[in-house]
């Protein structure tokens, strides 16, 4: 059985493949089955998000989809980047301008005031509109330099204060084991097991 994961981000793609492992499950992107036209995040909440995106997925796939939200929360900037995360520095900003703007907004924020989490909402929806919902948390602080060559968005400067690391420092086993995703995607493999042998 397929499963559409609704993005057109290779790296996203990749973690769940890692995450969902050992599911009956072929999982796809949007470019695999074609689907070009983006859906407006317009939600206020990183759930609401994902519920958007999976539902008109499924309908125009007329495929099981699973979709999320994620972002970066960062105490000192009052929970910015929140929903905004991926277009922080502006519609079209590469992940490397997205991280130097946020440094840039934290020059002058010292070490004890940058926590900062991660935040991920899943949801998986059917064709016919049911909808399932996981989500998970990851917390940390934001490093003064970006560090690190794996992972994507904002994990070269989400530091992790017990293991001295940024999240793009850890190899991809290691953060499918921690991270906000691999928390949020425990949840929504559990929802698979139950629901894909009758989707």
């Amino acid at each position: 059985m397929q499963l559409l994961i609704a993005t057109h981000n290779r790296g996203k793609l990749i973690e769940y493949q890692g995450i969902l492992a050992g599911l009956p499950l072929e999982l796809v992107t949007l470019d695999h089955v074609g689907i070009k036209e983006d859906i407006a995040e317009s939600g206020a909440t990183f759930a609401e998000n994902a519920r958007l995106k999976a539902t008109a997925y499924a309908r125009a796939s007329a495929m099981l989809t699973l979709a999320d939200d994620s972002g970066l929360q960062v105490d000192a900037l009052g929970g910015e980047p929140g929903v905004y995360s991926k277009r922080y520095a502006g519609e079209h900003a590469t992940d490397a301008e997205r991280v130097n703007y946020l440094l840039y907004k934290l020059k002058d924020v010292p070490a004890q005031a940058r926590t900062a989490r991660f935040r991920c909402a899943i949801a998986i929806a059917s064709p016919s509109g049911e909808v399932w919902e996981s989500d998970g948390t990851v917390e940390g602080e934001i490093a003064f330099v970006p560090r690190g060559k794996n992972g994507f968005g904002y994990d070269p400067i989400f530091y992790f204060p017990k293991l001295g690391v940024t999240m793009a420092e850890l190899p991809a086993f290691e953060k499918n084991k921690i991270s906000h995703r691999a928390k949020a995607g425990e949840r929504a493999r559990q929802i698979l097991q139950r629901i894909a042998p009758s989707s």
